[in-house]
């Protein structure tokens, strides 16, 4: 006998993740800077899955005179906004970011990452297609929460999660042969 299958419920994106957005320290004030607080710029995203390890950091006191925000690891996709719009990466350490990120923050745990992180390509497509501007493009928060997502029952995005997560670890060692 089939097992009867769910339809998947429609949803905003701004409805199961927290948009959030990056900040820069005053890069006048060295006490902000060189600190042991991870802090991204967007081209540091793209060429891994997981980041680490940022180029610069910020100290304590740089996170708290700043519009940065510490995003939580293993909850968040961090997403470029601008100029290279939609390169993402999920966070596995704790960190920030610049204000080229509007990062995508779990709300609750009816959402698996690698799930989310598998959609990317049609994220970065909504973004591309609603970001404006002149000088640069970009994706506000609000208009990037306003993108309709399509989602399985938790179980279910966890399957379709590990069944990426391993198809890109596969890729990855044959790339490196």
């Amino acid at each position: 006998m089939r097992k009867k299958t769910h339809a998947w419920e429609q949803r905003k994106l701004g409805e199961v993740v927290d948009i959030v957005g990056g900040g820069t320290p005053d890069t006048s004030i060295s006490e902000y800077w060189d600190g042991d607080i991870d802090w991204y710029s967007p081209t540091e995203i793209g060429d891994q899955i997981y980041v680490r390890n940022s180029v610069k950091k910020i100290t304590a006191l740089g996170l708290q005179k700043s519009s940065a925000k510490l995003l939580p690891a293993n909850k968040t996709i961090l997403f470029t906004s601008r100029a290279s719009i939609g390169d993402m990466a999920i966070l596995a350490k704790s960190a920030t970011t610049n204000q080229g990120f509007q990062s995508l923050v779990l709300k609750d745990d009816n959402i698996d990452i690698y799930f989310l992180f598998s959609m990317g390509y049609k994220i970065k497509q909504f973004a591309l297609i609603h970001s404006t501007g002149s000088t640069f493009l970009e994706i506000s928060k609000s208009e990037l929460g306003k993108m309709n997502l399509f989602l399985p029952k938790l179980e279910e995005q966890q399957k379709i999660g590990t069944f990426f997560t391993a198809l890109d670890r596969y890729i990855t060692i044959h790339q490196r042969k």
